[in-house]
């Protein structure tokens, strides 16, 4: 195993500070969700940008080795959990639109792409992930 790639981010104030790459380059301002502070992100907003990305970079890699050039989009839903006092959890919905494919066609590739993506790997087994095919684009 060799390593491709290593991000860093730094978070100051938790969800009342800032999330910025070390050369500044990815900046945002960060509150929690719900308390409607315009132009901030959270963590769950954040995470859903990044795992529909990952998820979608799977699925074209999958539809490479398969010669399909479909256009595709990927819509995560990452909803936070209140199981009690101080206990939270995500769950994540991944929805798929692919351009011109059945949607059994779709479901085929998607469960493929979800072994291939890392963050599904990441995810599986620790947190409810569920993989949706969609016929409408986004």
């Amino acid at each position: 195993m060799s390593k491709i790639y290593e991000a860093v981010t730094i978070n100051t104030g938790g969800r009342k500070g800032k999330i910025f790459s070390q050369k500044k380059e990815f900046l945002y301002d960060v509150a929690a969700p719900g308390t409607g502070v315009h132009g901030a992100t959270n963590p769950e907003e954040l995470f859903a940008a990044a795992y529909s990305a990952c998820f979608n970079g799977a699925l074209e890699l999958v539809m490479s080795r398969k010669n399909l050039t479909n256009a595709s989009s990927v819509k995560a839903r990452v909803s936070l959990m209140n199981h009690g006092e101080a206990d939270f959890s995500i769950e994540v919905v991944i929805e798929v639109f692919i351009e011109g494919m059945s949607k059994e066609e779709a479901k085929r590739l998607v469960e493929e792409a979800d072994q291939v993506c890392p963050y599904s790997k990441a995810l599986r087994g620790n947190t409810k992930v569920t993989l949706e095919i969609s016929e409408n684009a986004f």
